[in-house]
């Protein structure tokens, strides 16, 4: 018995010293603003939920999907989805994680119950906020309050603020010698990019491979192209200024479809004698997703759509493209399993197995977190 209460005495005093969090964060108020720095009020964890210190973040073209409208989310909002941190508290039935302990939120979580989290096949756990636009903790409530008002969470990790509250499943707990502002990235763009080549795509050694845009996540998939042995990695953007970095990470080939007066499909498929064995679309245009699959080869190519589509636009193509052996696949955090994969990619990277500091182009306090987005936009 003494030694059952010796177990028991500091967690439930741990629970009661639990209160409400007043710091800042970077609020959205409504679509096409600013975000503005305010002081918000974060709610302790309730029961299987963690409430995390951010240390770093990153900023993703999805946050800015959001801003624009071409991701429906409710506002007011907390956005911000690529971080890492510190947990602060858990509460009550936490087992994987404690106070202390370096983590990295998780935008698709790892509930290890549902058909996607049993299956060898999937990652897209039921318990993610993709796609289903809630802005809520999985009970149906929020963790933010800013003058009165309850503030939305954004994929179930909203990091653009001081202190966030995540689900369980939601969070992994990474190396402690891990430096927050680099593994950050392997919270979503790092991952994706990365993930799409080697997990969903299962990109072959001597293979040849196309990505259509090169920010932080296409370049990530020049990466893990280049570490399946892929023999020709073509990499395709409008910004020329990115082919030296993209040549740096492993492309043997750079062209910017503005200097051909012809599709750069019919390009592509010219300099590869009937197509790339894989595409990769990492930009979230419809335009450019038809001709990722295009450019694939007509009868065994796979293009694997990576970026975020544009909300309330279709496609229509050719059903031919697809008739005559071609795949077309989806990649939602390169495939992975995100709890059990997060920690592994930590570590792949503290053993040098890949490199993250050409990702980084800029290194800001988060009040400029606008001067953020502006870099973005410019593709800077």
């Amino acid at each position: 018995l003494c030694g059952g209460l010796k177990l028991q005495v500091p967690f439930l005093f741990s629970l009661l010293c639990l209160q409400v969090i007043k710091c800042k964060a970077a609020v959205l108020w409504e679509a096409n603003k600013p975000f503005t720095i305010e002081e918000v009020e974060v709610a302790p964890p309730k029961e299987h939920e963690v409430r995390i210190k951010i240390m770093a973040t990153g900023i993703c073209r999805s946050d800015d999907h959001v801003i624009t409208g071409a991701l429906v989310m409710p506002f007011p909002i907390i956005l911000g989805h690529e971080a890492a941190g510190v947990v602060e508290s858990v509460g009550q039935g936490v087992t994987s994680v404690k106070p202390g302990d370096k983590v990295i939120p998780l935008f698709v979580p790892q509930c290890g119950e549902c058909k996607s989290c049993l299956s060898t096949k999937g990652n897209l756990c039921i318990k993610t906020d993709l796609g289903t636009s809630g802005g809520l903790m999985p009970d149906g409530t929020t963790r933010f309050t800013c003058k009165g008002k309850a503030i939305h969470h954004f994929l179930g990790t909203s990091t653009f603020t001081e202190y966030t509250v995540v689900h369980e499943s939601a969070v992994a707990k990474i190396d402690s010698a891990a430096p927050v502002e680099k593994v950050c990235l392997i919270g979503c763009g790092f991952s994706t990019g990365y993930g799409a080549a080697q997990q969903t795509a299962k990109v072959e050694p001597g293979s040849t491979c196309a990505i259509f845009g090169l920010g932080g996540v296409g370049l990530s998939a020049v990466m893990g192209c280049k570490a399946a042995g892929a023999s020709r990695i073509i990499a395709v953007d409008i910004n020329s200024d990115k082919f030296a970095k993209a040549k740096e990470l492993g492309a043997t080939d750079c062209i910017n479809p503005k200097d051909f007066n012809k599709p750069i499909h019919e390009v592509l498929t010219e300099m590869t004698a009937g197509g790339v064995d894989y595409s990769f679309e990492v930009i979230g245009r419809t335009d450019t997703m038809i001709a990722a699959l295009a450019c694939c080869n007509f009868n065994y190519g796979v293009s694997v759509i990576v970026g975020v589509p544009p909300a309330a636009e279709n496609i229509t193509f050719d059903p031919m493209l697809l008739f005559s052996g071609r795949s077309w696949k989806g990649s939602v955090f390169g495939g992975w399993k995100s709890k059990d994969a997060v920690p592994k990619l930590v570590a792949d990277y503290m053993k040098k197995k890949f490199v993250l500091d050409p990702l980084i182009t800029h290194t800001l306090p988060w009040t400029k977190i606008n001067e953020g987005f502006d870099l973005l936009r410019t593709g800077k």
